[in-house]
């Protein structure tokens, strides 16, 4: 028997040691949501840094994704810096994808900026410029703050976030907890503290939607709170999917409210009594036999009617669980990108594993003060395990999808909020493992390790006639009844072990809030791998042996920009050589030539190559390339550089589907 016991803790202790590993290599990866998707501009019309030959009517800008637009969304300035657009920019023949501004007539030659800004589809502002000119290009004078940002207003950007963290922490509470009662405790559905807590879950849920419903067309379009009671930025923003799905998730609501109410009328019912059993010791004959044969089909045949309620509920539960988590993945990264069809399953499971865990951990805060015994806890204790099995494989693939490398760990905003979330796992982690010890304690003690019976079938009301008793004896029990009635909600159950134990859940379940707030921090925060790339590549110090920063060119002369690059895949074209020239190197129009050379200097062909200039002191770009092929690794373009100063040149190259990196490189004009 000891050498079972001793197997049977090794076990659990290794089932703990793996669950600990496999949730902390899924948080390091990977959050609850978030991924790379944004939308990008692929094409303009005019196209980019082309030259017409007469004066546009509109300029029409095309995107990866739909993007939601407000009346400012799209600018063109003349070279002196004034607008010329018509304003309010719409989507072009109802194409969600694009943007469309009118111009004014009569405009002159020479070069104009269009500067862009515009909310896409994974609900992140994103914004740009390029240039254009008519007739030929010339000089630019336009500021850095002539151009648009793309940043919300910081008071509608702060409630709109904690909106979004109190719906993720509403959905867990709600989801898990209901799990919790169906599965593990469904004699808790009569306590009013597990009602309480599931209302609140259903209540929290409601008003952080109806409020991120009417934050959001402020946080597009960078308007203050008060636009927040604007019905008709309420109306536009039901047309977007993500105001679709703010809408459904109501509707779902309506029907959570619906469940919640059958959850607690059907298994908060007394259950029915049954026959006596006979008394412990007592020798049955024939007649006993049958007699205890026939409470045992009694017995089966009463719970029958539960277990068919609690599989009808749970069926239920799911699906609507599935419904709510899919208002969620279906408006967020997981729409878009590569790998919809996958990425948008495996979302849902994200959403669902961590709210079955998160949620599952309030629950169990309250059933601990109610004294449950050590086989509910035993109960969850699996569904927690796995969950975080769940959360691992989900994570993984979420985490190859959206973070791109290692690097982006400590060299992007999102890489660094994720190593934050990663911590408060590691801390939530090791507490769950000092609740397991305390579980552990709880079993080996039979006496603790059982269901309290509830307080008021334990301490009836004394009669008011007998509280005015002489009997002094009488009077002290009276007293004592009292007393314990007092604290019968508030002690209830908790002897020192279960004391432990509820204390070392409310550690973790209040670790767990810090992780949902950081995971709605990089759901907001976008990964911007080539935006980030291209920051460092321009903010970079000079290197330690003194030299000095990019060179500086002189007008009228070719430079050339080799930018080494390793998109780390299997294939020939993955690592070599990006050679950008500029001829001439000056303000102005700029002849672009770029060639890929691979490993054995030989030109090799990607699948797809972007070119892009940033410059990042003035607030500019970046700004495409149209790219011409010329053969097999070779490309022509011309480019438009308005203002003197340190550029940033930026190369995108993608060797195979999923390979991608994007080397960059200073120098100067002027």
């Amino acid at each position: 028997m000891q050498s079972a016991g001793l197997e049977k803790a090794t076990h659990r202790r290794i089932v703990g040691v793996l669950g600990v590993l496999g949730a902390l290599l899924a948080l390091m990866l990977a959050g609850a949501g978030p991924a790379s998707a944004h939308a990008t501009l692929d094409s303009t019309d005019p196209r980019q840094n082309s030259v017409v030959a007469t004066a546009p009517q509109a300029v029409t800008l095309t995107f990866s994704e739909s993007v939601s637009l407000s009346g400012d969304s799209v600018r063109v300035l003349d070279p002196a810096g004034k607008p010329v657009d018509t304003g309010n920019p719409a989507h072009a023949d109802g194409k969600g994808n694009t943007a469309r501004v009118g111009l004014k007539g009569g405009l002159a030659n020479g070069t104009y900026t269009v500067a862009w800004r515009a909310v896409s589809d994974d609900s992140h502002p994103v914004g740009g410029a390029f240039t254009f000119s008519i007739g030929a290009p010339s000089d630019t004078s336009v500021s850095a703050t002539a151009l648009q940002g793309a940043k919300a207003d910081g008071l509608v950007s702060a409630l709109y976030g904690t909106g979004r963290t109190v719906a993720y922490a509403a959905f867990a509470l709600l989801v898990g907890a209901a799990a919790f009662v169906l599965v593990c405790w469904p004699a808790g559905t009569a306590r009013r503290r597990v009602q309480r807590l599931l209302m609140t879950g259903w209540t929290a849920l409601l008003v952080s939607t109806v409020a991120v419903l009417m934050l959001r067309g402020p946080y597009e379009r960078g308007s203050g709170i008060g636009q927040a009671f604007d019905l008709s930025l309420v109306r536009a923003t039901l047309d977007e999917r993500i105001g679709t799905a703010l809408a459904a998730r109501l509707l779902l609501l309506a029907a959570g409210g619906v469940f919640l109410s059958l959850l607690v009328g059907q298994l908060g019912q007394p259950p029915r009594p049954l026959p006596a059993s006979p008394e412990p010791g007592e020798e049955p004959n024939g007649d006993d036999a049958e007699a205890a044969e026939l409470r045992e089909l009694e017995r089966r045949a009463s719970e029958r009617p539960q277990h068919e309620v609690r599989l009808g509920l749970g069926v239920a539960g799911l699906l609507l669980a599935v419904a709510l988590s899919a208002t969620w993945v279906g408006a967020d990264h997981a729409s878009v990108g590569i790998q919809v069809w996958l990425a948008l399953p495996l979302g849902v499971l994200h959403l669902i594993a961590m709210a079955l865990w998160l949620g599952g951990l309030a629950a169990l805060l309250v059933a601990l003060r109610e004294g449950v015994g050590a086989e509910v806890v035993d109960r969850f204790s699996k569904i927690a395990f796995g969950s975080v099995a769940v959360l691992a494989v989900t994570g993984i693939y979420q985490s190859w999808r959206g973070l791109g490398s290692w690097g982006a760990l400590t060299g992007t905003e999102y890489g660094r909020l994720l190593l934050v979330k990663s911590g408060c796992v590691v801390v939530m982690l090791g507490v769950a493992w000092i609740s397991r010890s305390w579980l552990a304690k709880l079993r080996s003690a039979p006496a603790e390790a059982a269901e309290v019976a509830p307080a008021e079938a334990e301490l009836p009301e004394p009669v008011a006639v007998a509280a005015h008793t002489e009997d002094p004896v009488r009077q002290a029990q009276l007293e004592r009844q009292r007393a314990a009635r007092q604290s019968a909600g508030r002690d209830r159950g908790l002897t020192p072990t279960r004391a432990g134990l509820r204390r070392s859940v409310l550690v973790e379940a209040l670790v767990a809030v810090a992780v949902l707030v950081v995971t709605t921090m990089l759901t907001n925060s976008p990964p911007g791998r080539v935006a980030s790339e291209v920051k460092a590549g321009a903010s970079a110090a000079p290197a330690a042996d003194g030299a000095a920063a990019a060179p500086q060119t002189e007008p009228g002369r070719t430079v050339e920009l080799k930018l080494p690059y390793d998109t780390k895949g299997r294939t020939p074209n993955a690592k070599g050589t990006a050679t950008v020239t500029l001829n001439p190197a000056r303000t102005g129009s700029n002849e672009v030539k770029l060639a890929l050379d691979g490993a054995d200097g030989q030109p090799v062909d990607v699948p797809e190559v972007q070119l892009a200039f940033t410059l990042p002191d003035r607030d500019l770009g970046p700004l495409p390339v149209a790219l011409t092929p010329e053969g097999t690794g070779r490309w022509s373009g011309t480019a438009q550089l308005p203002l003197a100063g340190t550029w940033v040149v930026s190369v995108q190259i993608r060797s195979s589907d999923i390979d991608q990196t994007t080397p960059t490189q200073q120098f100067k004009i002027g």
